[in-house]
C-alpha cells in the first residue's frame, strides 16, 4: 500500500474521528493532503466540521444527562466544571463559540455547558457554527501550510512521505502528551 492509497481511502474517515475527539493537528494534516491532491479541500472541511460537531454534542448531552453521576465518581473535577460554568456566565455566547479554539477546552466544555442551563437548541446552534469556522480556518491552514512547503522544498514530492510521516509523528506526540497530561490532571 502507497502513501496516497491510505490517504485517499482512509483520510476523510480518519479527520472525522479524529476532529470527534480533538483534531487541530489532524485537520491541518488533512488540509496538507488536500494541498497535495490527495484529498479535496472541501470535504476535508466537511469531514471536520461533522467530527467536530458530533463529538461536541456527545460531550454536551453526556453532560446534560451523565454529568452528575460522572462527576460524583470523579469529585475531583468539581472544581474544573465550576471553572468552566464561571467563564460561561461570565462571557456566553462567545465563550461558546471560542472554546474550540482554545487549547485544553475543546472536550470538557461542551460536557461543563451540558451541565448548565443553556439550551440544547442554542448550544447546537452556536456549535454548529463555531464548528464551521473552525473547519475552515483548520483546514485552509493546513491547505496554506502545504503551499509553504512547496515554495520551501522546490521538488515537495521527494520528500512528501517524511514530512507526511513527521506530522503524523507530530500529531502522535500531541496525542500522547494531551493523554498524559489529562491523566495528571485528573488524578
Amino acid at each position: 500500500m502507497t502513501l496516497e492509497y491510505i490517504v485517499v481511502h482512509f483520510g476523510y474517515p480518519a479527520i472525522a474521528v479524529g476532529t470527534f475527539f480533538e483534531g487541530e493537528v489532524i485537520l491541518i494534516l488533512g488540509g496538507f493532503a488536500a494541498h497535495r491532491g490527495y484529498l479535496s479541500l472541501p470535504l476535508v472541511m466537511a469531514a471536520a466540521f461533522l467530527g467536530s460537531l458530533l463529538g461536541d454534542q456527545f460531550y454536551f448531552f453526556m453532560g446534560r444527562y451523565r454529568g452528575r453521576a460522572f462527576l460524583a465518581k470523579r469529585p475531583d473535577w468539581n472544581g474544573k466544571i465550576e471553572r468552566y460554568n464561571g467563564l460561561m456566565m461570565r462571557f456566553g455566547t462567545p465563550f461558546i463559540l471560542m472554546f474550540r479554539f482554545m487549547y485544553g477546552l475543546r472536550t470538557v466544555s461542551p460536557f461543563a455547558i451540558g451541565m448548565s442551563e443553556i439550551p440544547a437548541v442554542k448550544f447546537v446552534i452556536l456549535n454548529a457554527a463555531s464548528a464551521a469556522v473552525w473547519a475552515v480556518a483548520l483546514g485552509t491552514l493546513g491547505y496554506f501550510f502545504g503551499s509553504a512547503m512547496e515554495v520551501v522544498l522546490e521538488d515537495v514530492k521527494k520528500y512528501e512521505i517524511a514530512v507526511m510521516g513527521g506530522l503524523v509523528a507530530i500529531a502522535v506526540a500531541v496525542y500522547l502528551v494531551r493523554s498524559i497530561l489529562n491523566r495528571k490532571r485528573s488524578r
